[in-house]
């Protein structure tokens, strides 16, 4: 990265400068994670989240997925999928917004544990990654709702928890909560 970055949103055109599929999918995608991540902050102003974080963090979330092997939205990277996070979270540290980076190491599934990892043998790094901060888990939840090859469609609270399953139940259990304090 030759360029100084002094807005998180200016990494998106450092990293992804051509326009093509994988950056259409990237921004639709990060749009609409953000746009649930405000609607959250505004239906729940008692949580006073920060808004504008929320919005830059739910556009970037997935910022390293280019780096990934997913031909089907057009990433032709090395690394398998589950490290598109720490793969994003290493990029926005690099270019000073660690704060961003958070969020891109959290947000898989809805965060993992470090007995998660080693117990499923993740070819990620061995620390705990689930989401700590209210923004962090914000936009992990809002995440849930959208996914890369679906651009056009929210998906429901029970499709979701039926998709979470295959993680395990404290995985449901922490959406189910999110569902409570979030909508």
């Amino acid at each position: 990265m030759d360029k100084e970055v002094t807005k998180p949103l200016e990494l998106i055109d450092i990293y992804y400068p051509e326009e093509n599929k994988l950056k259409e999918i990237l921004l639709t995608h990060g749009h609409s994670v953000a746009e649930k991540a405000l609607s959250v902050a505004r239906n729940h102003p008692e949580l006073k989240l920060d808004e504008t974080f929320l919005y830059e963090a739910g556009i970037l979330h997935d910022i390293g997925i280019f780096k990934t092997n997913a031909p089907g939205i057009y990433c032709f990277g090395n690394a398998p999928y589950i490290c598109h996070g720490y793969l994003g979270a290493e990029l926005l540290s690099k270019a000073g917004f660690p704060r961003h980076a958070l969020v891109c190491e959290r947000h898989t599934g809805t965060g993992l544990s470090l007995d998660d990892i080693l117990a499923q043998q993740l070819p990620i790094p061995h620390r705990d990654m689930q989401p700590i901060s209210l923004e962090e888990q914000v936009v992990c939840f809002a995440d849930k709702f959208y996914s890369k090859t679906h651009l056009d469609r929210e998906k429901t609270v029970e499709a979701i928890q039926k998709s979470l399953l295959k993680f395990g139940e404290t995985s449901v259990q922490r959406f189910t909560t999110w569902c409570e304090l979030f909508l």
